[in-house]
């Protein structure tokens, strides 16, 4: 499958073609409710558009998904998503979808359906004169007014991962120091005072252990589903005029 509306002899560069699969694939899964797996061929020169479909049957990516999601990197209309981080660990996530054109009141009803679908969540519809938002928590949806049209941000943080490492941190250091204490005066020793600091210490490192593997799950699930929400706003034809 081609379009006569995009350059075939483009080669498109190692990001474009990670994003391509990526949205390719976040497509087929909304279509077909399957999650098929992505590659990136490592060719300095880079790839076609039908080189692209060639590494998307590969893995399961129909074509037509290939050619929306290029279309879409050609139009500049995808961005991938960004994830913040405090000291290493994941904090947020955030996505921005420029339509460049105007979304119609109907159309923010079907995004704001596909957000409660996404997330789960039913969340509160706010507008503000060209301002409209979705928020749950501290995760929203807000779009916004441009130049050409709409922008549609998606954010989401985790506002107390500071406060958690901070209280975890304490726990360990607090009960490295009451053992290192005990320890160095010698004699006989306080069961009791000993079992605290052991308990304390057990605490704050499963603490941060936890967090070591939760909030990267998290960081991905969101992303994911921000993905999906970009990739059914921008290229499903119900939603935008003129697919493929």
């Amino acid at each position: 499958m081609t379009d006569s509306r995009m350059d075939i002899n483009r080669r498109y560069t190692q990001s474009e073609i990670a994003l391509i699969l990526e949205q390719a694939g976040a497509a087929q899964e909304i279509a077909q409710e399957s999650t098929p797996g992505t590659a990136v061929v490592e060719r300095g020169d880079g790839l076609t558009l039908a080189q692209l479909q060639e590494v998307g049957a590969e893995v399961g990516i129909a074509a037509e998904f290939v050619v929306r999601a290029a279309r879409a990197v050609e139009r500049g209309d995808l961005v991938p998503t960004q994830r913040r981080t405090w000291l290493g660990i994941p904090v947020g996530v955030s996505r921005t979808v420029d339509f460049g054109r105007t979304v119609s009141n109907e159309e923010w009803d079907r995004i704001v359906v596909r957000l409660r679908e996404t997330f789960e969540a039913r969340g509160r519809v706010q507008q503000e004169g060209a301002f409209r938002q979705w928020t749950n928590g501290n995760l929203q949806a807000l779009l916004e007014p441009t130049a050409t049209g709409h922008r549609l941000r998606l954010s989401t943080r985790k506002g107390d991962v500071a406060a958690r490492v901070l209280v975890s941190g304490l726990a360990v250091g607090v009960s490295t120091v009451m053992w290192t204490s005990m320890l160095s005066r010698g004699g006989t020793l306080d069961v009791g005072a000993l079992v605290a600091a052991a308990a304390m210490g057990l605490f704050g490192a499963a603490s941060l252990l936890s967090m070591g593997f939760q909030l990267p799950r998290w960081a991905r699930t969101r992303a994911t589903q921000m993905e999906t929400i970009a990739t059914s706003t921008l290229d499903v034809e119900r939603v935008l005029p003129g697919g493929a």
